[in-house]
């Protein structure tokens, strides 16, 4: 079976977010697979350990999210895959991305019967990349799953829905994104960690694809970005009820501003 594995590098979760100018300084910051892509390389192992095969994890940013590929072959993944975006000028957003992946897939002729992907990513929590890309591809695409069994070419997928449980059938090759639950990643072990400097990851820069700048050009801008407001006391509100409803409606719209 050959899997594929998309991931990101990300902050630390216990980073502190710093901003300078409208924009967070990265400066001293600790990068790690974003979480919810470290799910998927472990039920990427887990696939290849019950039914053989090879492990190919992928990944696009700047040089640094090289290292995130190391701790994936560390894991276990056979081989890497980066495209450095580093000194690419243009924005890139979730419209961007897949498209990037896909061409990275044809250009390292990628064979795969199931991609995985993180269900989101904690930096931006848009959960976007991965149904696109699998729109992209043309192959079905299961979100958010915490089971996965796969039978020859049947896959059946436990997916969470807003707390409740639904199930999923389908068949290969097929896009699956990765919810908490799904597993319990590994650790690197030594061993995989010394592995991992002699497995083979390839480097690519966006001109090295065959994609169309305009048509993978960024269709969202990001303007500003901004921690929220310090959280204030609350009030409490007296008088019968009547007084209080209205004391409520009055400072929800002259005070909050939300209606």
């Amino acid at each position: 079976m050959n899997i594929l594995v998309c991931l990101k590098q990300t902050f630390d979760t216990e980073e502190k977010i710093v901003l300078e100018d409208g924009r967070i300084n990265e400066e001293g910051v600790e990068f790690v697979i974003n979480p919810y892509d470290e799910y998927a390389v472990e039920e990427a192992i887990k696939l290849k350990e019950e039914h053989g095969g090879e492990v190919t994890v992928l990944t696009i940013g700047p040089e640094r999210a090289e290292q995130a590929l190391r701790t994936a072959m560390a894991m276990g993944a056979d081989k890497g895959v980066i495209v450095d975006i580093e000194d690419f000028d243009e924005e890139i957003d979730e419209h961007t991305i897949p498209h990037v992946v896909k061409g990275a897939i044809e250009e390292e002729d990628i064979e795969f019967d199931i991609i995985l992907c993180g269900y989101m990513a904690v930096d931006d929590g848009s959960a976007q990349v991965g149904p696109r890309l699998a729109e992209l591809l043309n192959i079905p695409h299961v979100s958010t799953a915490t089971k996965l069994t796969i039978d020859g070419e049947a896959v059946t997928v436990e997916k969470d829905v807003e707390g409740d449980l639904e199930v999923i059938d389908s068949k290969l090759p097929i896009l699956v994104t990765a919810q908490q639950g799904l597993n319990e990643p590994r650790y690197p072990s030594l061993p995989g960690i010394m592995k991992a400097k002699k497995k083979p990851l390839s480097r690519l820069d966006i001109d090295d694809l065959d994609l169309d700048e305009d048509e993978i050009a960024a269709k969202t801008e990001l303007l500003e970005t901004f921690l929220p407001p310090k959280k204030e006391a609350g009030k409490i509100l007296s008088g019968d009820i009547d007084a209080q409803a209205k004391e409520l409606v009055q400072l929800l719209r002259s005070e909050a501003k939300v209606i």
